[in-house]
C-alpha cells in the first residue's frame, strides 16, 4: 500500500489529502505544514477575520477532527528542510524524516520583500498567514493609522477593513494607478473612487525611501505617518525546496496538465506552481488563487489515484471591499481591446477583454450575471457580437454568435 507526503498543509495541501480519502486512496497520508493551525482558509483574512465577523472555526477548511477520522496524519508547525527525490525522503528541521511513494508539494508562496533602509524592522506587517493578520487586527482601530504599501487587492481590502473598524488608511503606490499589474484602467479608476469615498487616502506614482518609527519615508522626502505600516507587493513562489531537489522550477515549480513536476513521484500544487491553462491555449502561468488551488489538488488526486482527469477550469478571482463584489474569470494574455458593459458610475459594470471575436477575460463588479456567463463564453471560446455584448439590456446568454 503507498504513503502520500504532502508538504504544505494551506488550502491546497488540505485539499488535496481530503480528495485523495474522497477518491478512495486507502494508503498512508501525511500532511504536513509549517504553521500551527489545521489547513485554514486565507481570503477571510484581509476582510472578515481583520473586521472580527469570523473565528478560527470559521475559518478552517474542514474541522480539526476530520484528519483523525480519516486517517490522516496531519504535522503542524514543522518545516521541510531538504527532499531526496532519488531516495524518496523528506527531512525535517526537527530532524525526523519521513519516506514516500508520493509527494505532493503545496508549499505556497511568500511575501515580496523591499531592499530598502528599514525593511527589516520587526514592526512592519505583511499579511499572508493567520498569525500576521492577528498582528494586524492587533493595531486596527478609531484613532489609528494604517499605511499600505503597495495597491494590489490584499492592500486594498486590508484598507477597508481599517476604514470599516474606524482606523484611518492611506494606500502608497508607485506605480500610475492602483492594481495596475493585475486590472484594467476602468476598474482601477473604479476602486481608487470608492476608496476615496470612503476616506482612504489614495498615493499613485510615488516611490519609498524607507521605513522609520514614525511611518513611511517617500523618496521625495516626505513622511507618511503611521500607526502601522502593511507591506503588500507581490509574493513569491516558494520554490527553493523543489528546486535543490532537482526539480524544474521558473518562476514556480514547472508542472503538467496533472500537475505533475519534472520528477513522475512529485506532484506541485497551488501557488507554488507554473502550470498551463488549456482554456488559453496551454500558456504556462503561476495563478495564486483559491479556485487553482483547488483545481491543482483534483488533478493531482485523480493522477494518484488512477481517476480520469477532471475538465479543465477557467481560472477565476474574487475580492470583496466594502459592499463591492469583485469577480473575474480568464486571464487577458492576449487581449487586443477591452469594452465596457453598464455603467461605473452605477456601481454595477463589467471590463470584457477580447481576442478577435472571442473573450478571454471578464471583470465584472456587482454583475454576477455576467461574471456567469463570460467564464462560459471563455470556456467554450465562443465567438461573440461586440454590439450585444456592449448593450445590458441584452442577456448575456444572447451575445454569442450563432455557431456555424
Amino acid at each position: 500500500m503507498s504513503k502520500v507526503v504532502i508538504i504544505g498543509a494551506g488550502h491546497a495541501g488540505g485539499s488535496a489529502a481530503a480528495l485523495l480519502r474522497q477518491y478512495g486512496f486507502e494508503g498512508e497520508i501525511v500532511l504536513a505544514g509549517q504553521e500551527d493551525a489545521p489547513p485554514y482558509q486565507r481570503p477571510p483574512l484581509s476582510k472578515a477575520w481583520l473586521k472580527g465577523e469570523a473565528g478560527l472555526e470559521d475559518l478552517l477548511l474542514r474541522p480539526e477532527s476530520f484528519y483523525a477520522e480519516q486517517n490522516i496524519a496531519l504535522r503542524t508547525g514543522v518545516t521541510a528542510s531538504a527532499i531526496d527525490a532519488a531516495a524518496r525522503t523528506v527531512t525535517f528541521a526537527d530532524g525526523t524524516v519521513e519516506p514516500y511513494d508520493v509527494l505532493i508539494l503545496a508549499t505556497g508562496s511568500t511575501a515580496r520583500k523591499l531592499a530598502l533602509p528599514g525593511a527589516d524592522r520587526p514592526d512592519l506587517l505583511e499579511l499572508r498567514t493567520l498569525d500576521d493578520a492577528e498582528r494586524l487586527k492587533a493595531v486596527l482601530a478609531p484613532g489609528k493609522r494604517l499605511a499600505v504599501v503597495g495597491g494590489g487587492y490584499v492592500g486594498l481590502e486590508a484598507a477597508a477593513s481599517a476604514r470599516a473598524l474606524g482606523a484611518e488608511a492611506v494606500v502608497i503606490e508607485r506605480m500610475d494607478r492602483v492594481l495596475a499589474r493585475v486590472a484594467s484602467q476602468p476598474l482601477s479608476a473604479f476602486f481608487t473612487d470608492l476608496h476615496r469615498k470612503h476616506g482612504v487616502e489614495i498615493l499613485t506614482g510615488v516611490e519609498v525611501a524607507g521605513f522609520e518609527d514614525a511611518g513611511v519615508r517617500l523618496a521625495d522626502g516626505t513622511l507618511i505617518t503611521a500607526d502601522a505600516v502593511l507591506v503588500g507587493v507581490g509574493a513569491f513562489a516558494c520554490e527553493a525546496l523543489a528546486r535543490t531537489a532537482g526539480l524544474t522550477c521558473e518562476n514556480g515549480v514547472v508542472v503538467d496538465e496533472t500537475a505533475r513536476t519534472s520528477d513522475p513521484n512529485i506532484y506541485a500544487i497551488g501557488d507554488v506552481t507554473r502550470r498551463p491553462i488549456p482554456v488559453h491555449g496551454g500558456v504556462m502561468h503561476r495563478l495564486e488563487s483559491v479556485p487553482n488551488a483547488l483545481e491543482q489538488a483534483k488533478q493531482a488526486a485523480s493522477a494518484i489515484v488512477g481517476r480520469a482527469a477532471p475538465a479543465p477550469e477557467v481560472p477565476w478571482f474574487w475580492s470583496d471591499q466594502y459592499d463591492v463584489k469583485l469577480q473575474i474569470a480568464g486571464v487577458p494574455f492576449d487581449a487586443d481591446r477591452q469594452l465596457v458593459r453598464g455603467d461605473p458610475a452605477g456601481g454595477a459594470f463589467s471590463v470584457f477583454h477580447l481576442s478577435g471575436d472571442r473573450i478571454v477575460a471578464v471583470e465584472a463588479v456587482n454583475a454576477p450575471a455576467d461574471f456567469m456567463g463570460g467564464r462560459m463564453l471563455i470556456g467554450k471560446g465562443m465567438a461573440v457580437d461586440d454590439a450585444l455584448l456592449a448593450d445590458p439590456t441584452v442577456s448575456i446568454k444572447a451575445v454569442a454568435k450563432p455557431q456555424v
